[in-house]
């Protein structure tokens, strides 16, 4: 069923519990000073959004379940997030496949989202939308054109300001349906005319 929930946090451990619904297996903070994140999560039919904020540089542990894919997109102008190594441009977006881990760090105040769908939904999506085998590297950065991160971010922001305004209540069956599909076009789209820019060191 669709819902959401926003969510501050003044407590690492807080924050890193509310995390492992995104993979997170664990959660180092680096920087000094005052923690302060802030945590949205949109859950629809079958995939879910989140977008955080986070104040100081901290490490982290991505694990990805067996069944799912995880798309992350970096926000804003603040600092990058930096997965296995490589940094994430605003213009990119950052794909773990079902069963992958990688360490993602950020190195001072920041910004991202994720998207989380089940595998064999993008697949059979893909398959049927491209009319031909559709596959994805184990992890990848990738670079499409301008227009289609546009479109993606454009999609994502929606359905997060969306769940915002909802005050921790659901959204409509038929409006979560309808952000849903639109969100799988694109990232078909984007998946299969954008390019893999780097592939990073995996954790296994």
């Amino acid at each position: 069923m669709p819902g959401s929930v926003t969510s501050k946090f003044s407590e690492p451990e807080e924050f890193a519990a509310a995390l492992r619904a995104e993979g997170i297996l664990s959660l180092l903070v680096t920087g000094a000073g005052e923690f302060r994140a802030r945590l949205t999560q949109l859950t629809l039919h079958h995939l879910r959004l989140s977008a955080a904020e986070e104040r100081l540089a901290r490490v982290a542990l991505v694990a990805v379940p067996t069944d799912m894919i995880l798309v992350a997109l970096a926000s804003g102008k603040a600092s990058a997030l930096i997965w296995g190594g490589t940094k994430l441009g605003t213009d990119e977006v950052m794909t773990l496949a079902a069963g992958q881990q990688l360490h993602m760090r950020t190195d001072g105040p920041c910004r991202w989202g994720s998207i989380w769908l089940p595998t064999a939904e993008l697949l059979s999506y893909g398959s049927a939308l491209t009319g031909g085998t559709f596959a994805l590297p184990s992890a990848a950065r990738w670079r499409p054109r301008p227009a289609m991160i546009r479109h993606l971010r454009h999609l994502h922001s929606a359905g997060i300001r969306a769940a915002e305004r909802s005050l921790n209540m659901s959204i409509g069956g038929e409006a979560a349906h309808g952000l849903e599909q639109q969100l799988v076009e694109a990232l078909v789209e984007y998946l299969s005319n954008g390019s893999v820019i780097f592939r990073p060191n995996r954790d296994r």
